[in-house]
């Protein structure tokens, strides 16, 4: 017993514990902004705010490299009156986070503003969500997927599908009600598998013809209601390649904000050897080939999404770091390698 206490007492374990029991304190900070609106109205006074336009984030560009700023609610009011917009604006608000110093975050949609002028005033520029997700390091977009989930949701539930009646979210946007028939709603994400499918020795990889140039991703399909995740991911690689996968492995999941929120549950799927033959379902695929490890890790080791140029010249390129799919493709290519 008192060898444990040493050892719990270890500079290793008491950085663990602080840094779980700040972890604690957020999501109870956090927590209470939702539920008590009287707090969240108040925070929305010291708070800060990543911006949107039409659901388009605003990025600044510093020395080739874009980020996602965060503006004060100070600096933001003051951008709003030029703007001719009232204070009331920020009741579109959605809570998203809050710093290690507690300090709250929220998004906020300008679209009912002057786009050019709005960039002007903020020394950025609103770029579509999908572009804006090849252009930044990664670490920006789960919160830019959140956000934007959240404010694509409110702008697209305004009624309640019982009554009818316009129905109204609390401050922090964690919810809305109908307040003539005591109905709540919540933002809802539509799960969705992910899966790598492998041989042994090779992965499979397709491509939509909505995909960028050149771009090529695991297979991926809504859940059925009723289906379990192993069902889905037997029945989308059947429907779409033609393959019947005898096991699946669960790596990792995803917040995906396309097309309304989705919850990317990730899996590598493995085939019996010997299937070559693809036969596409072509209303949901351009094109699927499999690849092999030395291809795979020549394109994991390319360090950053290519330009519209180097799309049209490279054989195939894979999604960029933080996505999910280049996490299952590492991983395969990882196990491929001699240990």
């Amino acid at each position: 017993m008192h060898l444990f206490l040493r050892n719990f007492n270890t500079p290793a374990l008491q950085l663990s514990c602080r840094l779980a029991s700040n972890y604690v304190s957020r999501m109870r900070h956090l927590f209470e902004l939702k539920e008590d609106d009287v707090a969240c109205q108040k925070a929305l006074s010291s708070g800060t705010f990543l911006l949107f336009h039409g659901l388009a984030p605003l990025l600044q560009k510093t020395e080739n490299k874009y980020t996602t700023p965060f503006v004060a609610a100070s600096e933001l009011n003051g951008i709003l009156q030029k703007l001719d917009q009232k204070e009331k604006y920020l009741e579109g608000s959605v809570l998203i986070g809050c710093t290690e110093s507690h300090v709250p975050q929220f998004a906020l949609d300008l679209g009912r503003t002057e786009k050019t002028r709005a960039e002007s005033l903020l020394k950025g520029t609103f770029v579509d969500l999908r572009k804006a997700f090849f252009l930044l390091d990664g670490k920006d977009a789960p919160l830019l997927s959140q956000a934007q989930g959240l404010l694509r949701w409110h702008s697209t539930h305004l009624y309640c599908s019982r009554t009818g009646h316009l129905i109204h979210k609390n401050v922090a946007g964690s919810k809305r009600f109908c307040s003539t028939d005591e109905i709540i709603y919540y933002p809802q994400m539509s799960p969705v598998v992910i899966m790598l499918v492998s041989d042994g020795t090779r992965c499979l990889l397709a491509r939509q013809e909505a995909f960028p140039p050149g771009m090529y991703s695991a297979l991926a399909g809504f859940c059925d209601i009723g289906e379990t995740v192993e069902d889905s991911v037997h029945r989308e690689v059947a429907e779409e390649v033609a393959l019947d996968v005898s096991s699946v492995e669960y790596s990792t999941s995803q917040h995906w904000p396309f097309p309304n929120s989705s919850l990317m549950i990730a899996c590598h799927a493995m085939v019996q050897p010997g299937q070559d033959k693809i036969d596409l379902d072509h209303s949901e695929l351009e094109d699927a080939r499999w690849f092999d490890a030395e291809e795979l890790a020549e394109a994991l080791n390319r360090k950053r999404s290519p330009t519209k140029k180097e799309m049209r010249e490279l054989a195939f390129w894979i999604p960029p770091p933080w996505a999910v799919a280049h996490q299952l493709i590492k991983e395969w290519t990882q196990r491929q390698q001699p240990s």
